[in-house]
């Protein structure tokens, strides 16, 4: 019990404990959050001065009614023919955002595809591979984690796939 008081004193993510727990390398990046900004996203882009093409933002989708995440960049958008395709399902719609928050354990703005409350399915668009890093949220509005997409990947069980558009 005074175990999970000194993460949370801590300010720790899930996202931030998972990393640290799977002793990957990693860098945390904060910024200051406008609750006014249109997109949380490119937020995060200007704000951290990254190309918006290296940072990915997490969306939960259902394939099949089977809630399942995306992992695109900022500058493009999920298409979701190709993420039911890349999970082997027929068909994908955007998920219920209560139900998102309930089962991820995050906020919206802020759901990171790490330290998830129960482990979805994961997609990791492909483009993620031409980069060494790429930053994801950390489970918070203003703040993102800077890693290699190849450790994003085997943390979250994530395939690799096309599934993004521009």
């Amino acid at each position: 019990m005074a175990k999970k008081a000194r993460k949370q004193q801590s300010g720790a993510t899930p996202a931030i404990v998972a990393l640290e727990k799977a002793g990957t390398a990693f860098s945390v990046r904060a910024y200051e959050h406008d609750p006014a900004a249109p997109s949380y996203g490119e937020e995060a882009a200007e704000a951290l001065g990254v190309d918006p093409s290296r940072v990915f933002k997490t969306l939960v989708a259902e394939v099949d009614g089977v809630l399942t995440v995306a992992v695109v960049p900022v500058s493009g958008s999920l298409d979701l023919k190709a993420l039911a395709a890349a999970v082997g399902g027929k068909r994908a719609a955007m998920a219920d955002p209560a139900a998102a928050e309930r089962t991820t354990g995050y906020v919206r703005g802020g759901i990171s595809p790490l330290g998830q409350r129960k482990r979805l399915p994961t997609a990791l668009d492909a483009s993620a591979g031409t980069f060494a890093t790429i930053c994801v949220s950390a489970g918070r509005r203003g703040l993102e984690v800077e890693l290699s997409p190849d450790d994003l990947a085997a943390l979250t069980g994530a395939v690799l796939a096309p599934i993004a558009r521009p």
